[in-house]
């Protein structure tokens, strides 16, 4: 075990407790407001053997990271029984920057994760349900806040090559500058996949980040930088592939695919004493998208997606200490202002060239999100955490190609929450939580007007949701940490902006999951390290209407149960089994998907003690699942005359390995 030591409270995992390390996994004992409540160090995402980077995401338990299309698009997401598609619901931040995306062009909470460089990663910290006051926007599903590191141990050179065209290099340092340390880091990579049209993905990063101090008392500035093309063989038509007619690499449109970019200036002051702590964090951002899709694989109906934005925003927030309130007590104040000036449109075209615009806006998207929250240990074992939030939307549209649509709507909600947390008693801690939460929707479906064909009336601007959930934290077999976490999740309607057709589609149904999840991280042995989770939920509408009860892609049963061998001696590997359950792909579950099983492996040797060479496998078992499977309307003509509805699936990719060279200086 090894000590580590973090300031008081927070939003982040650098401002915990003075706390206990059991190799690469903070122990939350004593400093968690939930059960869900987690955070992973450098040292274990290390150990994670993932393909994409978004993956890396699936250290939160019960976390699935998924993909239907080109490489460098954003993931697909799947927690506690909810289809997050690319990102809603689920908050994602780096250093305090958002990464979900507000009113983008291809849907609601867009968070493309392709501008991170996993090896600079110091910390994920996750909490799961609508219980944190410091948590907003797309957060009532769970929250990942990722931090980059100030400076590295050693720099980092390495190059890795593989099947499927796949190379990778990575430069990164942090050398001392002035007073302070100047990271710098560099990635290129490329990777065609096994598709008959090459995916072609060209991915360039760059990070250089100043910082001084520490921690607790200190800042740092940071510059990111990324640019990615590729080509997208997106889902395919199961009918079709189970006849022999397409190959199961095959594609119904070969000029699909996009170029993406982003862009940031971000900054962060700390500052603590005996008082308490202050945080200030600040940022612009710049993304760009330009996607062209074909759903429905007829030739002349290949639509293009484009979003061009500039993000902008603040964070501020006071901690203090006081006296006379049991044990210990601590105030937090917080705000958090954010802007997006959005110019996005939806096209129809045919091989990338444009023959008509379905709709063209400018949105601006402004929000204010003020919290309280008070933490009080009260005596030996009774500590609670009792917060509330309030955020104000200003909603505002200018329908570039549709006069009606342009409209400046405002709302308001307010979201209390209380954790309540008993223990420990034996090295095991007992929660019962609960609270409030919301999503935002669209810009364009809160100001919907008659001048677009398809709209099916307003949204409303702020959705609600509602959670509680009893759990259980304990370490009393020594070097094991285990979780156990009941849950119940309910919205007050599952409405989203539909990106593919370019409309809005409000359910007017409430929903409700209902789940439990158990997650393990066993220190076996000095040598041996093993994580086990597993988790089900159950999503139904609550009201009726549509086809049934049952929510599309709503997924139940997920597992993963991963083994870490490293004795510190020339060799050393790790295995990763993960479970993705099988999910309704219609409201009647009249049709449903199978479940996806693989396992990834790896293999390293020190060459000496600054080198290290590594050979990194996927899908070792060779298994023919999907990666990710939906229902919906498509033409087939080009292949038989014939056309759907009918099932749509991605595959996963076929046993591949990678050669990965480490060189630290």
């Amino acid at each position: 075990m090894l000590s580590v030591s973090l300031v008081a409270w927070g939003d982040d995992i650098r401002s915990l407790p003075a706390v206990e390390v059991f190799s690469s996994r903070y122990s939350l004992l004593g400093a968690a407001d939930t059960a869900n409540e987690g955070a992973v160090g450098q040292a274990q995402i290390n150990t994670r053997v993932v393909s994409r980077t978004g993956e890396v995401l699936e250290v939160v338990p019960g976390l699935i990271v998924s993909q239907h299309s080109g490489e460098g698009k954003a993931n697909q997401y799947f927690l506690r029984g909810v289809n997050l598609d690319h990102g809603i619901d689920f908050r994602l931040t780096l250093d305090g920057m958002p990464i979900n995306q507000r009113s983008h062009a291809h849907g609601q909470g867009w968070a493309d994760l392709n501008f991170l460089i996993p090896e600079l990663i110091s910390s994920i910290h996750y909490r799961k349900g609508p219980y944190y006051a410091a948590e907003g926007d797309f957060s009532s599903v769970g929250s990942a806040n990722i931090f980059y590191a100030d400076t590295l141990d050693r720099g980092i050179a390495s190059i890795g090559i593989g099947q499927g065209g796949y190379y990778r290099t990575l430069l990164a340092n942090a050398p001392k500058f002035h007073e302070g340390q100047l990271l710098y880091a560099l990635e290129l990579s490329h990777y065609d996949g096994p598709w008959i049209n090459p995916d072609n993905y060209q991915k360039y990063n760059g990070t250089l980040r100043y910082s001084q101090g520490t921690n607790a008392n200190g800042f740092n500035m940071t510059a990111l930088a990324y640019s990615g093309q590729w080509n997208s063989t997106d889902q395919i038509p199961w009918n079709e592939y189970k006849q022999g007619l397409i190959s199961r690499w095959g594609s119904m449109d070969t000029s699909s695919g996009a170029t993406a970019s982003r862009y940031s200036l971000s900054g962060e002051w700390r500052q603590s004493d005996a008082d308490g702590t202050m945080k200030a964090q600040a940022y612009v951002i710049q993304n760009y998208l330009d996607l062209y899709s074909n759903f429905s694989y007829v030739a002349n109906q290949q639509f293009n997606q484009r979003d061009s934005r500039v993000t902008s925003g603040l964070n501020l927030s006071r901690s203090w200490n006081m006296a006379g309130v049991g044990k210990e007590a601590v105030n937090t104040l917080g705000m958090q202002i954010q802007n997006d000036n959005v110019f996005n449109g939806l096209h129809t075209t045919e091989r990338r060239v444009r023959s008509a615009t379905v709709r063209s806006d400018h949105i601006t998207q402004s929000s204010i999100g003020v919290y309280a929250e008070n933490h009080v240990h009260w005596n030996d074992w009774l500590r609670t955490v009792s917060g509330v939030r309030g955020d104000f939307f200003r909603f505002k549209n200018l329908g570039l190609s549709h006069a009606t649509n342009t409209d400046k709507i405002g709302d308001f909600i307010a979201s209390p929450k209380l954790n309540v947390v008993f223990g420990p008693w034996y090295s095991t801690e007992y929660y019962y939580s609960v609270g409030s939460g919301f999503h935002s929707n669209d810009t364009r479906g809160v100001t919907a007007g008659p001048g677009f064909t398809g709209a099916a009336g307003r949204s409303q601007g702020l959705v609600r949701s509602f959670g509680h959930e009893i759990g259980i934290r304990t370490e009393i077999i020594d070097g094991l940490q285990s979780s156990l976490a009941l849950f119940q999740l309910d919205n007050a309607s599952e409405i989203v902006y539909v990106g593919d057709e370019g409309t809005t589609k409000d359910s007017g149904r409430r929903s409700r999951r209902v789940g439990w999840e158990f997650n393990n991280y066993y220190k076996a042995s000095d040598w041996l390290t093993i994580d086990a989770d597993v988790a089900f939920a159950r999503a139904r509408f609550r009201d009726a209407g549509g086809e049934g009860r049952f929510i599309e892609g709503a997924v139940e049963g997920v597992a993963s149960l991963a083994a870490v061998v490293d004795h510190g001696g020339s060799y050393y590997g790790s295995a990763q089994f993960r479970y993705f359950g099988p999910r309704p792909l219609k409201e009647d579950n009249s049709v449903r998907s199978d479940g996806t099983r693989t396992v990834n492996g790896r293999v390293g040797y020190r060459i000496d003690k600054n080198t290290q060479l590594e050979l990194v496998g996927f899908n070792l078992f060779g298994r023919e699942d999907s990666a990710i499977d939906y229902y919906g309307d498509y033409n087939a003509a080009s292949i038989n005359g014939g056309a759907g509805p009918g099932r749509v699936f991605h595959p996963i990719e076929p046993r591949t390995f990678r050669l990965i060279l480490i060189s630290r200086y």
